[in-house]
């Protein structure tokens, strides 16, 4: 797998769609300004976790983007191989869009672990500069993800503020 320039790579994490009190479209909204922010700062990598809600949305944001900035790349980070399984077929077609559109996928485990979601969200983190987030404070994979972002001292662009 290709080294990825972390000063150009930032990755995202947010809560899930019931986690958050806003809705698809304004989430999108607020995720469009972010990546067009990311991009005029430089960054050209985007890491998608492809999780249900924010991660997702931001996938098909960078998607969208790619057509206006060509440069630009989407790295997809799986947590284990067959982690969708449960999703709807609305959400895997979206989900092997983002993977025919990567420039990279990565699997951080070859099966399931209850430390599987963590360890894809720390590679995210370690191969970026920047994280864009959707915080709202509340336990759970994205406050890890936080948590573990600000220990490694990483940039963290919440949203939500």
């Amino acid at each position: 797998m290709e080294a990825l320039d972390i000063k150009k790579s930032c990755c995202f994490t947010g809560h899930r769609p019931e986690k958050l009190s806003m809705s698809e479209k304004e989430v999108k909204a607020l995720l469009c300004h972010g990546i067009q922010r990311a991009i005029d700062r430089g960054y050209r990598i985007f890491i998608t976790g492809m999780a249900k809600g924010v991660d997702t949305w931001a996938g098909e944001m960078v998607m969208e983007f790619k057509n206006i900035y060509p440069d630009i790349k989407l790295v997809c980070a799986i947590p284990y191989p067959t982690f969708a399984k449960g999703s709807t077929s609305e959400e895997k077609l979206i989900r092997q869009k983002m993977l025919d559109t990567a420039s990279i996928v990565h699997i951080s485990s070859p099966t399931y672990s209850p430390f599987s979601f963590q360890s894809r969200n720390m590679w995210m983190v370690d191969n970026s500069s920047l994280v864009i987030a959707f915080f709202t404070g509340e336990p759970g994979g994205t406050r890890n993800t936080i948590n573990y972002a600000k220990s490694q001292n990483r940039e963290i662009m919440n949203l939500i503020n």
